[in-house]
């Protein structure tokens, strides 16, 4: 029969607490996840080659046949200087440019600060009226 008579008195070395902590496990996994990492960084990235497009812009000119459609800040969509009522309005005008020939060109001047909406509605009437030719018009970069 085992009697425990208190730290010191009679204790043997085996039940001493251990006070530091075994770091060796923690810097195996670190090891792994390092190496995890270097063998799938490679794959993550794009291994086809592509030949991707570059940027290119070309300055036009306006010219008296095209279509200005602007949008300001508001959302409020302009037919060169004339507002336009509803999005019915904008595809009878837009329909009647459509059946021009040749078509002019539809430029879409929309103001930065718009919601992209408002100029997605815009664009969505100049498709269904059958004009090919859009384009948007920006400020130059410096």
């Amino acid at each position: 029969m085992a009697m425990n008579l208190g730290p010191g008195l009679g204790a043997n070395d085996e039940d001493e607490v251990i006070g530091t902590i075994n770091t060796t496990p923690l810097v195996d996994v670190m090891l792994v996840l390092l190496i995890i990492f270097l063998i799938t960084i490679p794959v993550v990235t794009t291994s086809i080659k592509v030949d991707l497009p570059r940027e290119n812009n070309v300055v036009r000119q306006t010219l008296p046949e095209n279509v200005i459609i602007s949008v300001n800040r508001a959302g409020q969509i302009f037919l060169y200087d004339t507002p336009v009522k509803n999005q019915a309005d904008l595809l009878a005008r837009l329909q009647k440019f459509a059946a021009m020939q040749p078509q002019p060109e539809v430029q879409i001047r929309g103001d930065a600060q718009s919601e992209f909406a408002a100029v997605g509605r815009v664009m969505y009437a100049v498709q269904r009226a059958g004009i090919t030719q859009v384009g948007f018009i920006t400020e130059p970069s410096p």
